[in-house]
């Protein structure tokens, strides 16, 4: 597991940004895994400027979701489909062609999700995946205790997370799904690479459970430490609690160049 320490957001961005554009530059048709809320942003935004300055070409590229909430209207736009569509395949200049997820208004919740599993591995599996992190150490949506062998399947969300993610829903509790599919922790770990982005002093603790704790369920993305191409990405607030940030700034900065994220 890498951990890159940067300034703020904007810096994390970049460089994420930049890594996805070098791996279009080597494979133009990669398959990219996409998370939503507000932290990956400035990865979206930085890599469709690139798109749009002519430095990387995106016209075939592909684009996986990771979750999805269940029972939400097709079209409602806080779906997490429309809203990668918005965020992501759009301004990438991309089209629903390119793009796959599960589906959350499905009548077999559970035949969608195993569909969905069998979809990835038929689309060669996914070559780049973005992830955020919870205040409760989640990837996705596999709440604290989640089986790290878990594939593709419903979840029912915590109290926090349903009270962290209102926002999107005019603070109203009650308008937020109680059931998400989401791809398992199993399922996550098969992508060829793995990227997590943190930002902000409310993932301080989450952060250092990851990368510096046990590999424990309670904490669903310390099983990132079992992948061999794990990149964790911070600024400096989320990285308060690290007792090792000294040496990982070392170590980023004195990295070999050929070596990239």
């Amino acid at each position: 597991m890498e951990v890159v320490i940067v300034p703020d957001a904007k810096a994390g961005g970049e460089l994420i940004a930049e890594a996805m554009a070098q791996l279009l530059r080597r494979k133009p048709d990669a398959l990219l895994g996409v998370a939503t809320g507000s932290t990956p942003l400035p990865i979206y935004q930085a890599l469709s400027a690139k798109v749009r300055a002519g430095e990387v070409d995106a016209t075939k590229a592909r684009i996986a979701q990771l979750d999805e909430y269940v029972g939400l209207p097709t079209g409602h736009p806080e779906s997490y489909r429309a809203t990668v569509l918005r965020e992501v395949v759009e301004p990438l200049g991309l089209n629903e062609k390119s793009f796959m997820g599960p589906d959350g208004s499905a009548a077999d919740v559970q035949a969608a999700c195993e569909a969905y599993d069998k979809a990835l591995a038929g689309a060669g599996g996914v070559d780049l995946q973005l992830l955020g992190i919870g205040t409760d150490g989640h990837i996705g949506f596999n709440e604290p205790c989640s089986s790290i062998a878990s594939r593709t399947r419903i979840k029912t969300l915590t109290e926090q997370t349903i009270t962290d993610n209102a926002r999107f829903f005019d603070g109203d509790l009650s308008q937020v799904p109680r059931h998400v599919i989401t791809q398992g922790i199993g399922t996550i770990l098969e992508a060829r690479h793995l990227v997590l982005l943190a930002t902000g002093e409310g993932k301080a603790d989450a952060v250092a459970a990851t990368v510096e704790g046990p590999i424990a369920s309670v904490v669903p993305a310390s099983a990132l430490q079992l992948h061999p191409h794990a990149t964790i990405v911070v600024d400096e607030a989320a990285a308060s609690e690290l007792k090792l940030a000294d040496y990982f700034r070392h170590t980023y900065v004195n990295k070999p160049e050929w070596q990239g994220l």
